[in-house]
């Protein structure tokens, strides 16, 4: 199913909807539309334009958040299911500093990672194995932490979840080494503690 995902009247991202009810939001001028894409929806008497990104007219308070939940989903999503050791895709997440060793569970400490490195690393630091991550390990922005659910978030949603190249100039013997620039990806689950509002104001 098509998605758009929706705006606060400040630009922050509160949560992803069906292509349809966006196209609502708009004609019924609670919603404008800030990014669409090439195709177009159809019916009987008229066409709309896809809505891939709509900003809401009426502002919607979000209760703020402190940290944002840490999961195993969450970790690869954030790394967009790219091993952080080689770049190739990951299925698992590590611990950078394994558990028997002290390490404790936590975005800043663990990283996805493909079947073959975690097994390769097994219980051992980095720095014994003279091994670099691809990138720095942070927690995502919780602002951001809307699309954990999403198979294929739309590139066009990056600019608003706070998504930012991050460059790794220090490469070890098992780094990539393709120089490439990392877009961590930093989505979120909508809170349900603000769905009622949302749909009061949208409905």
């Amino acid at each position: 199913m098509q998605t758009t995902l929706v705006l606060n009247a400040t630009y922050e991202p509160l949560t992803v909807v069906p292509i349809r009810r966006a196209i609502v939001l708009v004609l019924a001028q609670k919603a404008e539309i800030v990014e669409c894409g090439d195709t177009e929806l159809r019916s009987a008497r008229r066409s709309y334009q896809i809505p891939r990104v709509v900003r809401l007219i009426r502002y919607v308070r979000v209760p703020y958040r402190h940290s944002a939940p840490f999961s195993r989903r969450a970790v690869l999503q954030r790394d967009r299911f790219r091993c952080a050791y080689c770049g190739e895709k990951a299925n698992t997440i590590d611990h950078v500093v394994p558990r028997s060793r002290g390490g404790q569970d936590g975005f800043e400490n663990c990283v996805a990672a493909c079947g073959s490195c975690n097994t390769r690393k097994g219980n051992q630091l980095l720095s014994e194995l003279g091994w670099r991550l691809r990138t720095v390990p942070v927690a995502p922005r919780v602002t951001g932490w809307l699309v954990i659910g999403v198979a294929a978030p739309d590139p066009l949603w990056e600019p608003y979840l706070g998504t930012r190249g991050l460059e790794q100039p220090h490469r070890g013997p098992h780094s990539p080494g393709r120089g490439e620039v990392f877009f961590p990806a930093q989505p979120a689950v909508a809170d349900r503690c603000y769905g009622e509002r949302f749909d009061r104001v949208t409905r």
